[in-house]
């Protein structure tokens, strides 16, 4: 596979991501995947789908996991419901991510990934320790099955992001980069945490987003836009993943999934784009 070649974030059947003809109409040749229900991830399913990827010359670059009660209504919510850092559903959640895990493997894919939740600054709190706990387990089932970890950005800066990798020291944690999530998040400008941490990236998103207002930033949402019209700087983005030695997918992610119309002209405008940058830069 050449380098950069264009992916978007797809689905098999839990509705986040575009459906996998889009990929295929736009002749996108790669595609991250939002694991399905616990119901479809059989054996039967992955060969289902392994089989439409392959017919549509579409490559399977990595599965992202999600659970049921993750809401993204507000920021408190988020903090409160998403990833393995709630201690009420940790485990199950865990034992949910070593299942996709398999179900990965199944598809003949070498990465998962994930939103681990806001992960706390304390790093001797009972709550860390615990996590990281969690968080080695997880990776060590994930080794087992010869795959690597994403943990997608976003909810911790760069530096407090670095620090829970290192102390989690297991060799098959990496970073999916979403420079649009530092934005919506408040976490702090994407071009220089992607300096930071980009010798541990992995995989990325192609995805846009304005800052919220300074006196709420952190607080509340920024807002996710079209790529290129938002505040990441798509150019200085692409330019900074050839400084850092990325050669991996360009995954366009569009959470639009209310209006799948926009979505898909959104992607198709995204993936033009990128294909224009791509030829400028590499």
């Amino acid at each position: 596979m050449s380098s950069w070649p264009i992916g978007v974030f797809a689905s098999v059947d839990a509705g986040l991501g575009v459906h996998l003809d889009v990929a295929k109409e736009l002749g996108i040749p790669t595609v991250q995947v939002h694991s399905p229900h616990a119901a479809t991830r059989t054996k039967e399913a992955a060969t289902q789908f392994l089989g439409q990827c392959q017919a549509a010359g579409i490559t399977i670059t990595c599965v992202f996991g999600g659970f049921e009660g993750e809401s993204y209504a507000d920021i408190p919510t988020t903090v409160r419901t998403v990833g393995l850092v709630p201690a009420s559903t940790r485990a199950a959640r865990a034992q949910e991510m070593k299942e996709i895990s398999d179900f990965t493997k199944l598809l003949g894919c070498g990465a998962v990934g994930m939103h681990i939740g806001f992960v706390p600054s304390d790093r001797k709190s009972e709550d860390y320790l615990a996590l990281l706990h969690t968080t080695r387990d997880l990776l060590d089932h994930v080794a087992k099955n010869g795959q690597n970890l994403h943990l997608e950005t976003g909810q911790e800066t760069a530096e407090h992001l670095l620090e829970f990798i290192h102390d989690v020291d297991r060799a098959n944690l990496f970073i999916n980069f979403d420079p649009a999530n530092m934005i919506l998040y408040g976490t702090g400008n994407p071009i220089e945490a992607l300096k930071k941490i980009g010798h541990l990236v992995r995989s990325v998103h192609c995805k846009d987003a304005k800052w919220a207002a300074e006196s709420i930033r952190g607080q509340e949402w920024g807002s996710e836009v079209a790529l290129g019209e938002g505040d990441v700087g798509m150019e200085t983005y692409l330019q900074t993943l050839k400084a850092i030695g990325y050669q991996g997918p360009l995954t366009i992610e569009r959470e639009i999934a209310h209006d799948r119309e926009r979505q898909r002209k959104d992607i198709g405008t995204a993936a033009a784009l990128l294909q224009k940058l791509r030829a400028q830069i590499l």
